[in-house]
């Protein structure tokens, strides 16, 4: 919404029934409501006709922190960026309020802020025409007539309200600067605000051309144009409009201390304005960097949370890491316990069916005196080699440096007439790489599938593949023997644990009459 429609909007409005003052009033206590109900999108545009209408009868101070209220809003609002257009109208407010302040620095800085968000040629050509009136002001006509004529370039429309504004202001800069144009552009952009009634351009067109006149000594035609000036202000009923007609008359007075009463006027009103200068618009700067600084402290302190909430998620992940190692670790000396639990029974089964049986029967044979001494003798070695076996089968293992020819040997000597023992690519693994236990294991565990071959499966042939993955050792075994259902199977039970303690696995594949196979990783 530009300042044209707020202006229309307020003046129109039927609670305002023309009066500025009540106007305010009624936006004032509108914008109260309109907060209370969190509508900040109406208490913005509320703010904004509160400024207007302050400015319109010259409450400066006043209109300017209802202008950086509303920006305060803005910056609030979650969505701010959505409220460009708004942005805008206020910055370009701000540039007309300092302008009247006499502050023309902040009144370029607050145009040059409404014109970085204006995205319609319009407003940039509106904006532009503001920029040059503070040079204008200043008396730097010529930085004015380049401003004008860059805003002039852009109009497309030449019977706009617009295009008459520029056209105005730049004939005025145009007879500062003794331009012989001044007068036609004058008169033809009063003709246009004439034809579309638009009395506060008509009454800027009809004080141009009274200074105009001024200036070429041409007092009648300048006093006949102040008194249309007047009579125009008299019909906009604004204080601020009469103010400034009159002004006209006490710069055309021939009495000299009339002339230089309005002078002495001028400089003290100035001198106060200047005094009165609160600047609301650098208190906004400064609560707003105040709210940055705050919100930077809010910040470091959330991190500052957040980095010991990390600290105390650390301790305890530390706390639970050792929990759980304890555990493991406990876990582990459980099952190893239950380990050697298992290998005694089965060393103690294994003793006692295939040694005490045996020395058993000898006993009962030498008490029935019905053998002779050689059959005995004979009895007596099959007891020992035995004993011999189940002994080798359980001893430590003292791992040799060439532990794949060690390796080798062991399941060769399983090798018999009727059973052909091969391997493949057992040289080609690199065991300098595979840790002692594993290495154990691993001879343990074939020990235990070559034994459990030779006792139970009647196999005419068993093949052996190794394989080697970094430090991982894949074993494959398979042999033709009879096969077996694997829902029993108590014999392979020592192989399984000897693996699974070292978190490998071991896979048996078996079937009455197809063979038997084992697959382990390790």
């Amino acid at each position: 919404m530009d300042s044209i429609e707020l202006h229309k909007k307020f003046i129109v409005s039927p609670q305002t029934s023309l009066d500025i003052p009540e106007g305010i009033r009624f936006y004032s206590s509108k914008k109260e409501r309109d907060l209370k109900s969190k509508d900040i999108l109406s208490a913005i545009n509320d703010l904004r006709l509160v400024a207007l209408g302050e400015l319109k009868i010259g409450n400066l101070y006043n209109s300017e922190n209802a202008a950086v209220e509303a920006l305060a809003l803005i910056e609030s609002y979650h969505y701010k960026d959505t409220l460009i257009e708004a942005r805008k109208g206020i910055y370009n407010q701000l540039g007309n309020i300092y302008r009247e302040s006499y502050n023309p620095e902040k009144a370029i800085e607050a145009y040059d802020l409404s014109l970085s968000f204006s995205k319609k040629l319009s407003d940039s050509i509106t904006l532009i025409n503001n920029k040059a009136n503070i040079y204008k002001d200043l008396g730097q006509y010529q930085k004015a007539e380049e401003q004008f004529n860059l805003a002039f370039k852009k109009i497309k429309n030449n019977n706009s309200l617009q295009y008459a504004m520029i056209l105005d202001n730049l004939g005025y800069v145009q007879s500062k600067l003794g331009n012989p144009d001044a007068l036609v552009n004058l008169k033809k952009a009063l003709s246009i605000r004439e034809n579309q009634n638009y009395l506060e351009g008509i009454y800027s067109s009809y004080k141009h051309l009274a200074i105009y006149h001024f200036d070429q000594n041409d007092k009648n035609q300048a006093l006949s144009f102040a008194e249309k000036a007047y009579q125009t202000a008299n019909t906009l009923k604004s204080i601020t409009f009469l103010q400034d007609a009159l002004s006209l008359f006490a710069i055309m007075n021939e009495d000299q201390k009339i002339v230089q009463f309005k002078k002495i006027t001028d400089s003290i009103a100035k001198d106060k304005q200047l005094a009165e200068n609160k600047n609301a618009f650098i208190k906004f700067n400064v609560a707003n960097e105040k709210k940055k600084t705050d919100e930077a402290l809010l910040e470091r302190e959330k991190e500052k949370n957040q980095k010991l909430i990390f600290i105390v998620l650390g301790i305890i992940i530390f706390l639970t890491s050792i929990f759980i190692y304890v555990t493991q670790r406990i876990k582990h000396k459980k099952e190893k316990i239950v380990q050697v639990h298992n290998t005694e029974t089965r060393i103690s089964k294994k003793v006692h069916d295939e040694v005490a049986n045996d020395v058993y029967h000898l006993m009962a044979k030498i008490q029935g005196n019905t053998t002779d001494n050689e059959e005995l003798l004979d009895d007596l070695e099959m007891i020992y080699n035995k004993t011999r076996d189940i002994s080798k089968e359980n001893s430590a293992i003292e791992i040799q440096e060439n532990f794949s020819g060690q390796l080798n040997d062991l399941l060769l000597s399983y090798q018999t007439d009727k059973v052909k023992i091969v391997t493949r690519n057992i040289s080609k693994i690199d065991w300098n790489t595979i840790s002692e236990i594993k290495k154990t294991t691993i001879y343990r565990v074939l020990q235990e599938l070559m034994t459990n071959m030779k006792k139970h499966s009647n196999a005419t042939a068993v093949v052996l593949s190794f394989q080697q993955n970094k430090k991982n050792i894949s074993i494959e075994y398979t042999d033709n023997g009879t096969g077996s259902d694997l829902k029993n199977k108590n014999g392979l039970l020592n192989a399984e644990n000897r693996i699974k303690t070292l978190n490998g696995t071991i896979i048996f594949e078996s079937k009455p009459n197809k063979g038997f196979k084992a697959k382990i990783n390790l």
